[in-house]
């Protein structure tokens, strides 16, 4: 289980991370990016970026297929498009894979939704014989049919990164954020239920005030539970994140929580 927590209006909302930091006057400037640290590896992403990473991560577990999916997925959309859900591209190609509406994946509305594209990816690899024995490069290039087939391999070790940490293998992720937007339990809890499907998780909510809410978010299964920690840091930018904690992961924007069995969460309610 997950714990989730979600602050109301006026809570400070700053997290001290890895990251770049810029100055307003006296004042240090949180670099709103998210960085992913496995041993002595890492990788740092705007908070835009490790939201679309969440998304293509996620999309892995709900259609059932293991972590490599997830790293293949990820390294191909760094190339495409940079993780930015973009309307246009090489001519008529669009969205986070740069799928071509003219070469059979969708209308561009269709493309322009991650979740769609995302799903189209995957449905798209899973039909390449061996896939799973395949360098990166070539399952991706098996799919994507690039002028470039080589240029994945370059986000390889990037995209293992955050499918190890976002599919609950290993790895930590913090966000160096400013102020949580705000948000309600019932708008995350149909977040995970997009990012993740129907079931995947369940959410109550344990805690309540003025401020903030938290939830408990439980999957029955620790490696689930592991990813659920991660995955919500990385879309606290998106989700009005303010903590996200499980026995001894945690991140947080303000004071540090409490450790917690299965997953927690606070989110930035009023």
């Amino acid at each position: 289980m997950a714990l989730l927590l979600i602050a109301g209006v006026g809570t400070a909302a700053v997290i001290w991370g890895p990251g770049l930091w810029g100055r307003f006057g006296d004042e240090v400037l949180p670099s709103g990016r998210c960085t992913v640290t496995l041993g002595d590896r890492s990788d740092s992403k705007s908070a835009e970026q490790a939201n679309n990473i969440a998304i293509i991560v996620a999309g892995s577990i709900r259609d059932g297929l293991p972590a490599r999916a997830a790293t293949i997925a990820v390294a191909t959309a760094i190339q495409e498009s940079s993780l930015r859900n973009i309307d246009y591209g090489d001519r008529d190609s669009v969205g986070l894979f740069q799928q071509r509406p003219s070469q059979g994946w969708g209308s561009v509305e269709e493309i322009m939704d991650p979740y769609y594209s995302t799903a189209r990816f995957y449905a798209g690899l899973v039909e390449v014989d061996g896939w799973q024995e395949l360098d990166v490069t070539v399952a991706a290039q098996a799919v994507q049919r690039s002028a470039f087939p080589d240029a994945y391999a370059d986000h390889e070790e990037e995209g293992r990164l955050w499918a190890s940490a976002l599919t609950g293998y290993g790895g930590d992720v913090a966000c160096d954020l400013g102020d949580a937007s705000i948000t309600t339990a019932r708008a995350f809890s149909e977040r995970i239920a997009a990012d993740f499907g129907a079931g995947t998780y369940e959410v109550a909510v344990t805690d309540v005030d003025a401020e903030s809410t938290e939830v408990a978010i439980i999957a029955g299964d620790p490696r689930l539970d592991d990813a659920m920690q991660r995955w919500a840091v990385a879309v606290a930018q998106a989700s009005g994140v303010t903590a996200s904690v499980r026995e001894d992961a945690a991140w947080t924007r303000g004071e540090e929580p409490s450790p917690s069995e299965a997953p927690a969460v606070t989110l930035r309610t009023e």
